[in-house]
């Protein structure tokens, strides 16, 4: 296929790109520029984008994907009270992980691409080959393993997620969803920014010696 077709086809996508996925997408946006700026706000942004892609991605038959949106919604709100802490307790500081938070994030990744792939290849085979069942469970795995690193506001959650972004890009094209691809590409754009401010900002609150 040429350029001019591939250019030709994604504009009718976008075209017929339903007004919810709009919706959708917006919110996802709101929600990782408040997180590239610091600001807990991104998790109400983030509840209402990751309920409305359930819907999406579940239609889309990206079941893997539409379970990590749940993922999502979950981790919208353990953030959100994780990140305000309680009253007479100071917020949660930007850190860099840990190596057993490194451990944590690596076994979120395993066990959950074995539980995504498992689920799809017995339940919904008749919707998935086995090659976009794997992928659909790569990009969801590592997904999970970066929101649960930004709920506890390390700055590698970028990089983690970024890995998701990677792969999913083309997956989301590959399923005719246009612009959740276009989101995801600049998710990816906007998560290197990301990571360049958060240590940024780490930095700035690091003690100086005199």
């Amino acid at each position: 296929m040429s350029l001019q077709e591939w250019i030709m086809l994604f504009t009718e996508q976008i075209k017929e790109t339903p007004p919810l996925e709009w919706i959708a997408v917006a919110a996802s946006v709101a929600e990782v520029l408040l997180a590239w700026r610091n600001n807990v706000l991104l998790y109400p942004a983030g509840i209402i984008s990751t309920a409305l892609f359930i819907y999406i991605l579940f239609n889309a038959g990206l079941y893997a994907e539409a379970v990590l949106s749940v993922y999502y919604f979950v981790m919208s709100v353990y953030g959100w009270v994780h990140w305000l802490r309680k009253k007479n307790e100071p917020p949660l500081a930007i850190s860099y992980t840990t190596r057993k938070e490194w451990q944590i994030a690596t076994g979120i990744i395993v066990i959950s691409m074995a539980l995504f792939y498992s689920i799809i290849e017995l339940y919904l085979h008749k919707y998935n080959n086995t090659y976009i069942a794997l992928w659909d469970a790569f990009v969801s795995a590592t997904a999970w393993a970066g929101m649960w690193l930004l709920a506890r506001r390390k700055i590698e959650n970028w990089v983690v997620l970024n890995v998701s972004n990677l792969f999913a890009i083309p997956l989301l094209l590959y399923k005719k969803l246009p612009l959740t691809s276009c989101l995801t590409l600049f998710l990816f754009i906007v998560a290197i920014f990301g990571y360049l401010e958060w240590k940024k900002l780490y930095r700035a609150a690091q003690p100086r010696a005199f």
